[in-house]
């Protein structure tokens, strides 16, 4: 099946939309083949600011209109005490979140950017999805990453060279319970870095310091540019480790 004939079949859909690389061309397919597509972003404590803004910025390119549903995931009891199945339980009351939104939007299908390299048995969201009737339609059709971004880059979509960006929750320890002010610096820090020009990384927290892990090309960097990187993130954390094994390229 492709994604012409997946949305002749589904005509109306709400579109759970996180502005990664994977929604961003699940909604751009949805426009292109006459799908009534709403997308909703669901606000959390996990997601940082610029993925709002790359959110509300496609959406805008694209002309389809975007809610954003505002959940406090930490008040999930099994979601902030960050045991090894987080993510399903986060996962859960996110999709039923967005579920109730769109349901009051008058939508009967809810879709997600899952792609056919995901696995299911590395992602225990995704058995919240099956259990939600949460359609994907890349994965029904068989499209995997290198093809989503392909195809993103030949439509023009900003998002085609995104890295993929695991939410905040994931910088936290397993077993380590999760607050809102340990998001928060995490996320200050990853923001100071990006303005510093780094890439493709990740600032996780270990007890009470910051262990950055970056990719190969970056580490030689990062190390040159140790005293800045220090200074810079010195408010945050009393120690910060730049982690020398190489952290393989989020694609």
């Amino acid at each position: 099946m492709t994604l012409e004939e997946f949305f002749k079949s589904v005509p109306k859909a709400a579109l759970a939309f996180s502005g990664g690389t994977d929604s961003a061309f699940l909604m751009w397919a949805a426009k292109k083949y006459g799908c009534d597509v709403k997308a909703y972003y669901v606000s959390t404590e996990f997601q940082p600011e610029f993925e709002r803004r790359d959110a509300v910025r496609l959406a805008e390119e694209l002309e389809v209109p975007m809610k954003v549903v505002r959940k406090d995931v930490l008040d999930v009891p099994e979601a902030a005490e960050n045991g090894p199945r987080r993510c399903y339980y986060c996962k859960r009351a996110l999709f039923e979140a967005l579920w109730k939104a769109a349901r009051e939007d008058g939508y009967a299908v809810l879709l997600d950017g899952t792609n056919a390299s995901d696995d299911a048995d590395d992602r225990p969201g995704m058995q919240a999805l099956t259990e939600l009737s949460v359609r994907s339609p890349l994965r029904e059709c068989g499209i995997t990453k290198a093809e989503v971004r392909k195809r993103s880059e030949q439509a023009g979509l900003f998002t085609w060279e995104k890295p993929a960006y695991a939410c905040l929750a994931t910088r936290i320890p397993t077993g380590t319970r999760i607050t809102k002010e340990a998001l928060e610096r995490v996320e200050k820090a990853e923001d100071a870095l990006f303005h510093m020009g780094f890439t493709d990384f990740r600032v996780r927290l270990m007890s009470g310091g910051a262990r950055l892990q970056m990719t190969e090309e970056q580490i030689a960097d990062a190390f040159d540019r140790r005293r800045e990187i220090v200074d810079a993130l010195a408010p945050l954390f009393s120690d910060v480790l730049l982690d020398l094994k190489e952290r393989e390229p989020s694609l």
